[in-house]
């Protein structure tokens, strides 16, 4: 069977700005989706933003609410930002207990099968301007939308923490072999950058003819 291969991450908002396409490419073709959360970049090279150019994130900021407008998706700051970092100075905080806490239920909920549903409903949490989102209350009517429980999520991270980080650092490492930035789809070994790539990726698979009856 034909597969793809997502790599995802919840601070990206390319990653939020792409979730509902995945999501329907799962309903929609016939294609084994194997999704695979990754920590932000802020983690996995933290003096990313030290060292990156100063037009990065003024184009983001501009770029990414025009993105989501023309695809018509909300679109607000996160409220908390999941990752602790200083933003002029742009040192990140070597402990993310939000980012962390995120990563373990992201995995507990790919091991239901749900993965992409987990990402859909707490990315437009995140990026959709809801305030507090990261409070249990808030989180678990989240999950609720992608029918999970979140006790269940949690209980599975807290009793699997050895085998979140070896799905983790195997999900970044296989990431890498294509390109270090998300989101990515790899469709057959074959690598799509970016959420503008998305309509590449559905030319290939109707080229394959996999669109579901």
């Amino acid at each position: 069977m034909a597969r793809l291969e997502i790599y995802w991450s919840f601070r990206s908002p390319y990653s939020y700005l792409a979730i509902d396409r995945l999501a329907a490419i799962k309903r929609e073709y016939d294609v084994d989706i194997d999704f695979r959360p990754v920590r932000p970049l802020t983690m996995r090279e933290p003096d990313f933003f030290k060292r990156g150019r100063k037009q990065f994130l003024p184009y983001l900021l501009k770029d990414a609410p025009r993105e989501a407008e023309r695809l018509g998706v909300p679109f607000g700051p996160p409220d908390p930002d999941p990752i602790r970092m200083d933003m002029a100075s742009g040192k990140v905080d070597p402990e993310q207990p939000v980012m962390t806490m995120l990563m373990g239920l992201a995995v507990a909920a790919t091991m239901t099968g749900a993965g992409i549903e987990f990402a859909q409903a707490v990315g437009r949490s995140i990026w959709g301007g809801k305030a507090n989102w990261h409070e249990e209350a808030a989180l678990a009517e989240t999950v609720k939308q992608a029918g999970l429980d979140l006790s269940d999520l949690k209980d599975w991270a807290e009793n699997n923490k050895a085998r979140t980080e070896e799905t983790i650092a195997r999900n970044e490492a296989r990431q890498l072999e294509h390109h270090w930035s998300v989101p990515l789809m790899v469709f057959d070994g074959e690598p799509f950058f970016g959420q503008d790539r998305i309509d590449s990726l559905i030319w290939r698979l109707d080229h394959r003819g996999l669109k579901r009856d």
